[in-house]
């Protein structure tokens, strides 16, 4: 007689959007897959700081300006983890090689966000919505022109190794129970997103900012431990006065990020009160804290990332 066998789907929902795999335990108990993930990343990484010798026009604070608008857009998008790194990784290889003017700088990150989004997500975001989020001031004919300029110009080597992708691999070989090392891992990816945001971070390899963001999520949740320290060299080989000094680079960050999304919640609440006796006027929304839970933009609101 024949027998009706049932799948049972395992996969979890993610944002209410898609639905995910589970981790491949197989991949994660690999040593091999950590070792070439270790091995590859310095081949993704932008071989020079472009602002001193490639960018003429762009400066370090319009890329902090432009990466803090990615961020904004994959946020509001509720894109996949992966998307955001990834898209800064183009954008820092393409200023890297090819000098551009600052009037170019946010449609190169959009198209950036573009060819990232298409290699991670599911369903990705199109390019009509792109052009919504840059308040109409690109064309889809520019979006997808410079598509094809920085898939030339990168070679089409689109696979870059980023700071997420050692997160499980290195969570996996951490003394935590799995509940810890879920919630470890949402902060270290909030503070590896962070970091994406900084220049002084553009030439750090993954791996080091992965394991600065563990080390840095570990802090806010138990008393800080050498033996942490000791786990991360152990598993990834990275010296540990390499990580202690990236770990302090990279919680200072955190601290000032942290010191000026208080200090624009205090001014968002002075704002409010002012505008206590106008209820008609509608409160300005702030720039969205790249360290906040569940702050949103609107869209033509995260469109504009910086003024001249």
């Amino acid at each position: 007689m024949e027998q009706h066998l049932s799948l049972l789907c395992c996969e979890t929902d993610v944002t209410g959007k898609t639905k995910r795999a589970l981790l491949d335990p197989v991949l994660l108990n690999d040593n091999r897959v950590l070792a070439n993930l270790l091995a590859t990343e310095d081949k993704y990484l932008p071989h020079t700081c472009y602002f001193n010798c490639v960018q003429t026009d762009i400066q370090p604070y319009m890329r902090k300006m432009v990466t803090e608008w990615m961020a904004e857009v994959c946020s509001e998008h509720k894109m996949e983890e992966e998307v955001f790194p990834l898209s800064v990784n183009y954008l820092d290889r393409f200023l890297s090689i090819k000098d551009i003017k600052r009037t170019r700088l946010q449609l190169l990150g959009a198209g950036c966000m573009f060819l990232a989004s298409k290699l991670k997500e599911t369903t990705p975001i199109s390019g009509e919505q792109l052009v919504i989020y840059t308040d109409n001031s690109i064309t889809l004919e520019d979006l997808t022109d410079m598509e094809s300029w920085i898939l030339l110009l990168l070679k089409w080597d689109l696979s870059a190794v980023v700071p997420n992708d050692f997160l499980d691999h290195v969570l996996h070989r951490m003394p935590f129970n799995k509940y810890d090392a879920h919630i470890i891992k949402r902060r270290a990816q909030t503070i590896a997103a962070l970091c994406a945001t900084d220049c002084k971070f553009m030439q750090t390899p993954p791996s080091m900012i992965a394991c600065s963001a563990i080390a840095c999520a570990l802090k806010h949740l138990k008393p800080h431990s050498e033996t942490d320290l000791a786990s991360l060299h152990h598993i990834t080989g990275i010296d540990m006065d390499l990580i202690r000094s990236c770990v302090e680079q990279v919680d200072q960050t955190v601290r000032a990020c942290m010191a000026s999304a208080a200090q624009t919640d205090q001014h968002v609440s002075k704002h409010e009160e002012q505008k206590q006796e106008q209820p008609t006027t509608p409160t300005d929304v702030r720039d969205i804290n790249i360290l906040g839970v569940d702050n949103t933009v609107s869209s033509s609101q995260a469109a504009q990332p910086y003024v001249y």
